[in-house]
């Protein structure tokens, strides 16, 4: 007859340790509701450092969680609060810290080696508006077949390029020779967003 195997209850995986989980014996209790916990323990309480079973009675006694912000400070930060709430909040602050990172934007503008100026003066015209924008062009001059022979005309066509450019962008490196391409990247100046 084969055994049956007891459950294992595992510790959740958050990024916080909450409620029993808090293995420090001191904790440092914050937060904005230190009011309604003074209610809850009966005495004034006061940001500060506090015996961990005492802090888990209070939130107990408000139906709410402790939650441990900061593990790695000594003694670790706590605060009482909803967990779900918590998360909420945090989800939503982080997602508002990353909608207002800028993000860069890259351009590409491919030339031959046997580019015309006719050819050349279109490309510049969007590589102008591109860097108007606010958004980096990467130009590059993509050699095919024998034309790999005429390197000098690509680095030459990039350097014009540089030099139309340079009301609009500065480059952040010379043009270099990258397998059958050379690549320049161009970045916008400020003041011409």
């Amino acid at each position: 007859m084969a055994k049956r195997r007891k459950k294992i209850v595992r510790k959740p995986e958050p990024k916080f340790n909450v409620n029993r989980y808090i293995e420090a014996q001191q904790i440092r209790l914050v937060g904005d509701n230190l009011s309604e916990v003074s209610e809850a323990a009966g005495k004034e309480v006061e940001p500060g450092i506090y015996p961990t079973p005492q802090v888990l009675n209070w939130a107990r006694d408000m139906e709410l969680d402790l939650v441990e912000i900061s593990p790695n400070a000594d003694p670790p930060v706590c605060k009482i609060t909803d967990f779900k709430k918590f998360l909420y909040e945090k989800k939503k602050k982080d997602k508002s810290i990353k909608a207002k990172t800028a993000k860069t934007v890259v351009k590409e503008i491919r030339f031959g080696p046997n580019t015309d100026d006719h050819d050349f003066n279109f490309k510049l015209k969007h590589a102008q508006k591109f860097l108007t924008d606010g958004a980096k062009v990467k130009a590059y001059v993509h050699f095919r077949g024998r034309s790999i022979v005429f390197k000098d005309r690509g680095e030459l066509l990039l350097l014009r390029l540089l030099n139309e450019l340079a009301d609009y962008g500065a480059a952040e490196e010379l043009p270099k020779l990258e397998g059958r391409r050379m690549i320049v990247i161009i970045t916008p100046k400020k003041n011409k967003k």
